[in-house]
């Protein structure tokens, strides 16, 4: 992985620090300050420690099984130092310009609910139903997922709407410059969130999460780039289970 190297700057800088002088932004200045952050290295380290997930078809042509892996985040982009750190929502864009950087990209609706599944420690949604897109309570909202965390580690869902990659911001639903976001899901393992395109894309709220993926995905043993596997109209499967996939970035 392409990770900066904390600073002298990133540690002292603070989730705290930085939530305390957003209060009151609005969301170019929150989104463009959290860029500054997160590829300055200002960002936990256990969120640089990627976990892997597998996935698998079956070949309708050989009835073979293929089989393939690629890795998660194990949590949602944040910020701040190990004591002192905060999930932070982004619109898309920023999402990207940070993906690229890490040699990333952002999952789909399939990788949201194949990486679910694989989580060990999944928790109940908690909604919030004031000033959604405040930072104030961007900060409350991580708050309350850390006190039902309770220091748990390991990959974590259940607690945010991923922003997605999805087709129907290039087929169907073609209203120019949306967001697609998917998931968020209840303990019975259904989405609260079904995939939805009907954001503008700066529109971010607390209940955002932007989880990165790392751009290779190994298929039967073999490396491949994500946006290869997307053109693969067999392969695409493993990571899309829609009927378009060829949205490969914002």
């Amino acid at each position: 992985m392409n990770w900066p190297v904390r600073d002298n700057y990133a540690e002292m800088h603070t989730a705290t620090a930085f939530y305390q002088t957003v209060a009151a932004w609005k969301w170019q200045a929150r989104d463009s300050l959290a860029k500054i952050e997160i590829l300055s290295g200002n960002m936990p380290s256990f969120l640089r420690r990627f976990v892997k997930i597998r996935t698998s078809i079956t070949d309708s042509s050989t009835g073979k099984m293929i089989n393939a892996y690629y890795f998660a985040a194990p949590d949602y982009l944040s910020l701040g130092n190990d004591d002192d750190w905060a999930r932070i929502p982004l619109t898309p864009m920023a999402a990207q310009i940070i993906a690229d950087s890490f040699h990333c990209f952002l999952p789909t609706r399939k990788m949201v609910d194949d990486i679910y599944l694989q989580s060990v420690i999944k928790l109940a949604p908690v909604p919030m139903y004031a000033f959604r897109d405040s930072s104030v309570t961007m900060w409350q909202h991580h708050l309350i997922i850390e006190g039902q965390r309770k220091g748990k580690k390991g990959l974590i869902s259940g607690i945010k709407k991923d922003v997605v990659l999805s087709g129907k911001l290039t087929h169907g639903d073609t209203k120019p410059n949306h967001e697609a976001i998917y998931g968020w899901h209840k303990l019975d393992g259904k989405a609260i969130q079904p995939l939805y395109t009907g954001h503008i894309n700066w529109w971010v709220d607390y209940s955002h999460g932007i989880r990165l993926i790392y751009r290779t995905i190994w298929v039967d043993g073999k490396a491949m780039d994500y946006t290869d596997v997307f053109k693969d109209p067999k392969l695409q499967k493993l990571l899309c289970d829609e009927e378009w996939c060829d949205f490969v970035r914002y």
